[in-house]
């Protein structure tokens, strides 16, 4: 039987959503069904999960905040309580209230001078996960603080992927990728049953790629400073920045990381960046389930113990 891969790309949660499916040839409506489907189960999830579309579960807990708890579905439930123990396990590096700091930085239009120290210290007053309290009796959600909130970005997209996933899976597809805005998972093999190659973007230029890995089951994210970032004074200041602090992390470019589970391949990767190389690299040490390769500012590559697989292409 001769197999293809079948793709399909749409814009989705700010970024994009893309479904690839290892069928047989002359498959094209049983695969245009299943991705209509997968992506119909992504705006149901979308529907719950986004914090800014108006009317979700999360919004209705944003809006509550300092106010009452909101109660909502098992799986958001569930989702902010793995988030949460992500929080816990980083040491508050992922923290999914990031979304409350004030703006005082800007990467989508020039600065010309650095914020004050008393700006920035103030823009990060109302980040701190152990705001939530979530009631395992009623299933509700209530944020403490009135000018914090949520938002899932990190976690949130390989949740949906997840999701996607599991819906193609109990269709009856054997293998195939999601990516929800760069939060991937896969399963199976390729369209010639080999392993999947996964590409790394070069942190320089993105349309180009400095390596691959093999990916067989579970998923991979790379966190970047390379695509956003402020140029002030001619130093360049990168879009991540420091939920503790307020400032932007330096030191490094990008920091792909692999697990079998794709939501936590996004939060653990921002982790590593904000702990820099050598406290990201023993982070991920301790953690056999994990694995990480690093691009640091200086353009060298850093690679976790126990990841051996990575293929340059140069």
């Amino acid at each position: 039987m001769q197999l293809k891969a079948y793709h399909k790309s749409i814009a989705s949660m700010t970024s994009y959503l893309d479904i690839t499916i290892v069928a047989a040839k002359q498959e094209d409506d049983t695969v245009a069904r299943l991705m209509e489907g997968a992506y119909a189960i992504a705006d149901h999830w979308i529907g719950i999960i986004s914090a800014w579309q108006e009317g979700t579960e999360l919004y209705q807990v944003n809006q509550q905040a300092g106010i009452a708890p909101v109660r909502v579905c098992k799986a958001l439930f569930d989702l902010l309580k793995r988030s949460i123990r992500i929080s816990e396990w980083t040491g508050g590096l992922f923290d999914v209230t990031f979304a409350s700091i004030d703006k005082v930085w800007y990467f989508d239009r020039p600065m010309t001078t650095l914020p004050t120290t008393e700006a920035i210290m103030h823009s990060i007053r109302n980040i701190d996960y152990r705001f939530i309290d979530l009631n395992e009796v009623n299933q509700s959600v209530f944020i403490r603080n009135k000018g914090t909130k949520i938002e899932l970005g990190a976690i949130g997209k390989g949740f949906i992927a997840n999701k996607m996933k599991e819906y193609l899976i109990s269709k009856g597809v054997h293998s195939g990728i999601v990516n929800a805005g760069g939060d991937l998972t896969a399963w199976g093999k390729n369209e010639q049953s080999e392993t999947w190659k996964i590409a790394v973007a070069d942190p320089e230029k993105k349309e180009r790629f400095i390596a691959w890995m093999p990916l067989t089951s579970g998923g991979i994210a790379t966190s970047g400073s390379y695509e956003r970032y402020a140029l002030i004074d001619g130093k360049r200041y990168a879009h991540i920045i420091h939920p503790q602090t307020g400032y932007p992390v330096s030191g490094l470019k990008s920091v792909t990381i692999v697990s079998p589970d794709v939501e936590l391949c996004d939060a653990i990767a921002t982790s590593v960046f904000l702990l820099g190389k050598e406290e990201g690299l023993a982070f991920v040490n301790q953690h056999p389930e994990l694995k990480c390769f690093i691009v640091d500012d200086e353009g060298a590559y850093h690679y976790s113990d126990n990841l051996k697989s990575v293929h340059y292409t140069n």
